[in-house]
């Protein structure tokens, strides 16, 4: 079962078209790995990831191109930083993490605390660096809905305890179980990552704040999750996950507004509608 939801949830069923579903990498979420490209996405010239083990360094030009700092007002579509795979490397247990380290989770950890809604559009950049982009809504605990542009016909919805994976098109859906998705930590109504979490890396500069979280399951192996804040603003703007095999998917969030009243209706899995997928 374990090996089915990782497969169903990471990445694109490329094998059968008809059928849009998500891997995950640590259990999102979120995504939710996380949420990555479904069939049907759009094919965006953009560079390609590169492998993993591959020398590769962002330069400052690189950098500045990445999310700009995000509001209620409309903004241009950032530009996701793909990171450098050289971050995953086999954690340290013994790894510590000093005063300043510790105050730049906490920070993390206290925006996505205070966090009870959040609106806002995606890019979303998979593994073979096709682009997608959409509209998603949270409403904490628990409540997330990915809508993405056409003409991907997928929709994601977490209604606090199981994760749906629509098909529009098909009118059919997969059910997963939230707490084995990384979304768990986007949507948690409090979180203390150094607690609650495994971190193994915090590091911060002038742009981000960037948390990596490690996951490791006997049956699927050890996945990450990195989450990035700006330094100036605090606010969310990109996440990334990588799955056991090291393939990243990152998804960059823009226009964000957290003052915004969400639909309770949005979060609602519709099982006549939709009915759940067989197998």
């Amino acid at each position: 079962m374990a090996k089915r939801l990782h497969r169903d949830l990471k990445f694109p069923m490329t094998e059968h078209p008809a059928r849009s579903a998500l891997r995950i990498g640590p259990a999102i979420l979120i995504a939710i790995g996380l949420i990555a490209a479904p069939a049907f996405a759009q094919n965006v010239p953009i560079p390609k990831p590169a492998p993993k083990g591959r020398d590769m360094q962002l330069s400052a030009s690189d950098q500045q191109r990445g999310p700009a700092t995000t509001g209620t007002t409309q903004t241009q579509p950032p530009d996701p930083i793909i990171p450098d795979p050289r971050r995953n490397q086999p954690a340290n247990i013994f790894a510590t993490f000093d005063a300043n380290q510790k105050a730049q989770a906490a920070r993390v950890s206290a925006y996505l605390s205070s966090l009870q809604t959040l609106v806002g559009n995606f890019v979303q950049v998979g593994p073979d660096g096709s682009k997608t982009k959409g509209d998603f809504y949270i409403q904490k605990p628990g409540k997330v809905r990915f809508e993405y542009d056409a003409p991907s016909p997928v929709e994601l919805i977490a209604d606090g305890s199981s994760l749906a994976v629509r098909d529009r098109k098909l009118a059919t859906q997969d059910i997963y179980p939230l707490s084995q998705t990384p979304l768990r930590y986007l949507l948690s109504d409090r979180i203390d990552l150094m607690k609650d979490t495994n971190v193994v890396s915090v590091t911060a500069d002038d742009l981000y704040i960037s948390v990596t979280i490690e996951e490791k399951q006997a049956l699927i192996g050890t996945s990450r999750l990195m989450l990035m804040v700006g330094t100036k603003d605090g606010q969310l703007k990109q996440w990334t996950v990588t799955d056991p095999q090291g393939y990243d998917t990152t998804v960059a969030v823009y226009n964000l507004d957290a003052t915004k009243k969400v639909d309770p209706s949005l979060f609602k899995i519709d099982f006549t509608r939709y009915p759940t997928s067989p197998g």
